[in-house]
């Protein structure tokens, strides 16, 4: 624990049968207390190499998608009474190094939620990000940044780390259950005011890495595109729309 507040690693989990051993293994269990692992009806042996690492597993009878894949995830965290969850894909796109100074920043109480951006430090395309995904991802996070009025360097991330605060406090169990559900989850954060903070993280894409496909992926960003005006429009009370109510606490545990 850090200073008396249980960190708990969530895996959504699709097909990462090849690369779980490694992302675990690369985990700092100095600081992570345990590790839930939700497996999304995968028809490879993700589950079977979970257990055999001695992971919690949680498995979905059939595919629900991305969002309700995270949704179980914090739900487990929560119930198990995690005071700051990470959410770390088990793909090893993102370095399981970077959980250490994102737990940290969180433990500090200066802010309630950390993102691990490929952007910053300039290295995303070195890394191997498509230039077509390069420039979707600057152009709506540019868009983003105007009708949200924040300053991120990026809004599609999928590594992030939260207080239990921040989970209690938003209904995201209304949210999609698709890709577009992390988007609607960080304007809902920024819509309540929550601090975030970003650190510099390395962009890794081959082939056992999962990745969004490009039809899949124009639906997303039309989903961001839509969430973003929906914020703008709430903010200014031209309409009341259900993914910016008032929070409330979902879990009493």
């Amino acid at each position: 624990m850090v200073r008396n507040k249980k960190v708990i690693v969530v895996l959504p989990a699709y097909q990462a049968e090849k690369t779980l051993k490694q992302t675990y293994s690369e985990i700092p269990f100095d600081l992570v207390d345990e590790v839930v692992l939700v497996d999304d009806a995968s028809s490879d042996a993700t589950v079977k190499v979970a257990r055999e690492l001695g992971i919690y597993v949680i498995s979905h009878d059939r595919n629900l998608g991305y969002g309700k894949n995270q949704k179980t995830c914090y739900g487990a965290a929560l119930e198990r009474g995690a005071d700051i969850i990470v959410m770390l894909h088990p793909d090893y796109q993102y370095t399981p190094k970077l959980i250490s100074p994102m737990v940290y920043l969180l433990e500090s109480g200066e802010f309630d939620v950390v993102l691990g951006s490929r952007i910053l430090g300039g290295k995303a395309l070195k890394g191997g990000m498509p230039i077509y995904k390069y420039i979707s991802n600057r152009v709506l996070t540019l868009i983003q940044n105007l009708l949200l009025g924040a300053k991120l360097s990026e809004y599609h991330t999928g590594y992030r780390a939260y207080t239990r605060r921040v989970l209690e406090s938003i209904d995201w169990q209304d949210n999609s259950d698709d890709f577009v559900f992390d988007n609607q989850l960080l304007s809902q954060i920024l819509y309540r005011g929550f601090r975030v903070a970003e650190v510099t993280c390395p962009s890794k894409y081959f082939r056992e890495a999962s990745s969004i496909g490009f039809l899949a992926g124009i639906e997303y960003g039309v989903g961001c595109l839509k969430t973003a005006i929906l914020f703008r429009s709430s903010k200014l009370r031209i309409i009341k729309s259900d993914l910016f109510k008032a929070g409330k606490n979902i879990f009493t545990l």
